[in-house]
């Protein structure tokens, strides 16, 4: 461990989309304390989840790979069996330990059934169960009825599960603090994953009236796979208009903005201990979220940037230029781990599988990092709870093309087309660029272990066209 190492705290939300913070300069949810990380540190405007579900992402983050190299292909809990990441496995977390970090993990676990974060390198760990006790003990009577459309929440602001996780990740800081050595505390948001039910001032923060359409709300499916409207049948939306959405997202915004206060708690406490100018602080997403974007609920079967394009923020005074931006495509979770890895001056067992790159040179304006730096993204899904349904995604800045593997595939122009509602897929004039995409996407998928492609029934999907 080199002299003087920084803290390291990460916070995460789960199904935040890139477009509902203030930093985007998009959607109308007000976000001051992350806008004052932006302002702080650095703003990724093109970051993606390498995989838009929980589980696997969240795997993903602690081994610096690929979910399906490690059989995490959906989450745990379902009717459908399930590998996830074991407590043996290689995750830098265990590294920090090893290297004199003490460290506590709150919040969102979702990595593994039956062992917690203390299996995999955290001393410490405060999940949601402990919340639905605290909440079960101090208000008993409390129920809702609306299911997934969320509500408000009768439990006060200062009682809510944000504030709370919020006020016990302080505690643990101010712990941690005290003992002078370096510390890693790594808080995760259930928020604003739906039912979204703010509290408090939150919950009637934004106007059902006020709220303007997603972008992407009036999409008719033509030419698109079977499973996005049967979808729209399985969560029983087939017939809601914008005025059935809009009480909707306005609680996904509130949540958003009740979060974004319990950040700034967090951030409050750092400032309050002389703890922020020594501590590199991080705020993403494991995805984000349809909420009526497609007119469709939650993330499943589907790559549109609602659910792929996710924030990212970084701050680390003196080392990260404050209000700096980066539009370079980047992975949220799994460039991080060789990012914190450099920084950190520490080298983790198993780093030369990882899958990320550092983002410190892009960061440091190292222009021979910058002009080798990749030039799209890909990621992948493999069904959950309607179903198994197997799909991979390469985006590049003007196109994206997903390979669904049993039905028909998605080219969207992103330039001409950016909410994504024309599949040009069979589009004769594109049928080159379809041809290069799926090569590209194959070669990604292969050097990076995907079991998919290694067989000649797919493998004749994407690099003979065997496909309809």
């Amino acid at each position: 461990m080199r002299h003087n190492a920084p803290n390291v705290l990460l916070i995460t939300a789960d199904q935040l989309r890139y477009d509902c913070i203030g930093s985007s300069r998009k959607y109308p949810v007000l976000t001051p304390n992350l806008d004052r990380l932006a302002a702080e540190g650095a703003v990724f405007s093109n970051a993606y989840t390498h995989f838009p579900v929980c589980g696997p992402a969240r795997q993903s983050l602690l081994a610096g790979r690929r979910a399906e190299t490690f059989g995490a292909l959906w989450n745990y809990g379902g009717a459908l069996p399930v590998a996830t990441l074991e407590p043996d496995a290689l995750v830098w977390p265990r590294t920090l330990a090893e290297n004199g970090y003490n460290s506590a993990f709150l919040g969102k676990w979702s990595v593994h059934p039956t062992c917690d974060a203390t299996h995999f390198g955290y001393q410490s760990y405060v999940g949601e169960s402990e919340y639905g006790a605290y909440v079960k003990s101090n208000y008993p009577d409390v129920s809702y009825t609306n299911g997934f459309f969320g509500e408000t929440n009768p439990v006060p602001l200062e009682h809510s599960r944000t504030h709370w996780l919020a006020d016990r990740a302080s505690e643990a800081i101010e712990q941690l603090h005290g003992s002078g050595k370096p510390w890693h505390v790594a808080l995760h948001f259930p928020e604003p994953h739906l039912p979204c039910r703010p509290s408090g001032r939150f919950a009637d923060m934004y106007d059902p009236a006020a709220i303007p359409e997603w972008d992407g709300f009036r999409d008719t499916f033509e030419g698109k796979p079977y499973i996005q409207r049967q979808q729209l049948h399985s969560w029983g939306v087939e017939d809601y208009e914008w005025n059935d959405w809009a009480p909707i997202v306005a609680r996904y915004y509130g949540i958003i903005s009740q979060m974004d206060d319990a950040v700034g708690r967090v951030l409050q406490t750092l400032d309050r201990i002389g703890a922020s100018n020594h501590t590199i602080v991080i705020f993403t997403a494991d995805h984000g979220d349809m909420c009526g974007s497609h007119r469709m609920m939650d993330k499943h079967y589907i790559m549109y940037d609602d659910v792929v394009h996710v924030p990212l923020l970084l701050r680390w005074p003196g080392q990260v230029q404050a209000g700096s931006r980066c539009d370079r495509f980047v992975y949220n979770l799994l460039d991080l781990p060789p990012t914190l890895m450099e920084w950190l001056g520490l080298q983790a067992d198993g780093s030369e599988r990882w899958h990320g790159q550092s983002l410190a040179p892009l960061l440091a304006g190292d222009a021979a990092a910058s002009s080798a730096w990749r030039d799209a993204v890909v990621a992948s899904y493999n069904g959950q709870q309607f179903g198994l349904y197997t799909q991979r995604m390469i985006r590049t800045a003007d196109w994206k093309y997903v390979w669904n593997t049993t039905d028909t595939d998605e080219l969207y122009d992103l330039k001409a087309d950016p909410a994504e509602l024309n599949n040009r897929i069979r589009d004769p004039e594109v049928s080159n660029l379809v041809t290069e995409l799926r090569r590209r996407l194959y070669e990604v998928l292969l050097h990076d272990g995907d079991a998919l492609v290694r067989n000649e029934w797919t493998r004749r999907q994407l690099l003979h066209g065997a496909k309809l």
